[in-house]
């Protein structure tokens, strides 16, 4: 490999020709490809430019910059953009723009020293890592999030080294999380034995997607995605195994390729059994994708519980061990600092514009009662005296507006030395917008292949049968005679505990 990926090692600074995340807000993530281009690009002098609703970025300000690093907004000439191109009609070429502007001549590059600072906005540029991949990437179907998979590759076992299938690539977020929990390094060869991902997909647009971006992020040497359907084709690949010790399974219908996931080929009762078809009876050897030597670790991802009551009944049918459901829910507790009181500003964050006492509250309503008397005073007859209402009307202050509002039980109005962002009272709120989706997973165990030849060597080590003082070496009649043996030393042993106890009492009474 030329360079490792981004998602492994993205370095101290930003890099050419690597993915970067542009942090516009918590919730919006912008994936770019920095590019150092020298010249005019899409019509900007400046080069490439990425464009949000905060500013223009040109890519020359983000390269070579801490990772982390807050970038301002610059200064963009639109201008050799916004003119139309002219078309090459002449030469019967129709659709190719020119390389040179209306008037002749060839936008020059702009360096970054030269950009000027635009007081749009800002953004913060972030490596790229599965956890922010997975909020930014493209959907393309529905998203294994961060707290399903993070779950999942601990349940089975995932760590560096290990070998992972994967059926159902899709949008390649559970891809990206898993190849950093195998990765112990880059093979060299075909034969090196390093930790990578198997990857299957059936759709072949979703194929050429996600084969693209394996290469563009540099994975391709840790990632083997197959384009095939693994209900009729299984999971070998080239013919060989891949030697899988996890399997992960994001289908619609898991359970149609268990079978093709057993240590040795299903009987046709087995399958027949589980209401699928008969394997192909033209392999003449049967080879499995798993490890021999080492217990298999599966999991599925299924989105309704009929999926998962069909799934299970085959797992046990299959030899599968210690199956369990779980469903995980997911919610992240907002912790913040809220500021109560009427004359709070209305629209910012932590600002809750209710009275923060009862003082408050009255003023509130007495501001509102006069502005109701005020506007249906004409009405009134002149003769009416005010009564003691109009009074409070007129001397109360308003408590909304630019008045200097009242006290509040928080503290923050009276204390001009509290720190702003340790003013106001420390709350915690649930999320309301969660991200993530009802899902079942259901997780599996498929104890290593066990031999005969390992049966009797363990035979050898560990004789079964031969024990001394094992019930199972001894039968009925012997159990009985070793009890009748044991309470009869009880009895011996309790009367001469009693014949010691009585020679005592005797010779006092002798004395």
């Amino acid at each position: 490999m030329a360079s490792i990926s981004p998602f492994l090692d993205p370095g101290p600074r930003t890099r050419p020709d690597t993915l970067a995340l542009a942090h516009l807000s918590r919730d919006n993530i912008q994936p770019v490809y920095l590019q150092d281009a020298s010249g005019a690009v899409d019509g900007y002098a400046e080069g490439a430019v990425i464009n949000t609703r905060f500013g223009s970025f040109p890519h020359s300000t983000l390269l070579g910059k801490p990772w982390g690093s807050q970038i301002r907004a610059s200064v963009v000439d639109t201008g050799s953009r916004g003119r139309k191109r002219k078309l090459k009609v002449d030469n019967g070429i129709e659709g190719e723009p020119l390389s040179h502007d209306a008037d002749g001549t060839t936008p020059e590059a702009t360096t970054a020293k030269n950009l000027k600072t635009a007081p749009s906005g800002f953004i913060h540029i972030l490596p790229p890592t599965p956890e922010l991949w997975t909020t930014s990437l493209p959907h393309r179907t529905q998203v294994v999030y961060t707290p399903d998979y993070s779950y999942i590759l601990h349940r089975i076992r995932a760590r560096p080294g290990m070998k992972i299938i994967e059926a159902g690539a899709g949008s390649g977020s559970f891809t990206h999380a898993s190849v950093r929990a195998v990765y112990n390094g880059y093979p060299k060869d075909a034969q090196d034995t390093r930790g990578k991902v198997f990857s299957f997909e059936f759709n072949q647009e979703r194929y050429e997607k996600m084969r693209k971006e394996i290469e563009d992020h540099r994975l391709d040497g840790l990632v083997h995605i197959t384009h095939r359907d693994v209900y009729n084709d299984g999971f070998l690949i080239d013919g060989e195994s891949p030697e899988a010790e996890c399997v992960f399974l994001d289908l619609p219908a898991p359970w149609k390729a268990l079978p093709h996931l057993s240590r040795n080929k299903p009987t046709p009762s087995q399958l027949s059994s589980s209401g699928l078809d008969a394997l192909d009876a033209s392999e003449s050897e049967w080879k499995s994708p798993l490890r021999a030597d080492r217990t298999a670790y599966l999991c599925t991802f299924s989105p309704c519980i009929e999926q998962v009551t069909k799934t299970i009944d085959v797992m046990r049918r299959l030899g599968w061990m210690e199956i369990e459901m779980v469903e995980v829910s997911h919610k992240k507790v907002i912790v913040m600092r809220e500021k109560v009181g009427l004359n709070m500003p209305a629209g910012e964050r932590g600002m809750n514009q209710t009275a923060a006492n009862v003082e408050e509250a009255v003023g509130k309503l007495i501001e509102i009662e006069g502005r109701f008397k005020k506007f249906h005073g004409p009405s009134r007859d002149a003769d009416v005296i005010m009564d003691d209402d109009d009074e409070a009307m007129n001397d109360s202050k308003p408590v909304n507006g630019h008045a200097k509002a009242t006290l509040s039980s928080n503290g923050v109005q009276d204390s001009p030395t509290i720190k702003p962002w340790m003013a106001g009272r420390l709350v915690h709120r649930t999320e309301p917008e969660l991200k993530t989706h009802t899902s079942y997973l259901v997780f599996a165990v498929l104890p290593q292949e066990w031999t005969e030849a390992q049966e009797a060597a363990a035979f050898e080590n560990w004789p079964c049968g031969m024990e001394s003082k094992v019930i199972g070496s001894l039968d009925k009649a012997a159990r009985k005679q070793e009890k009748r043996e044991l309470l009869q030393g009880k009895k011996r042993k309790k009367g001469s505990n009693s014949k010691s106890d009585g020679n005592p009492a005797s010779k006092s009474k002798i004395s």
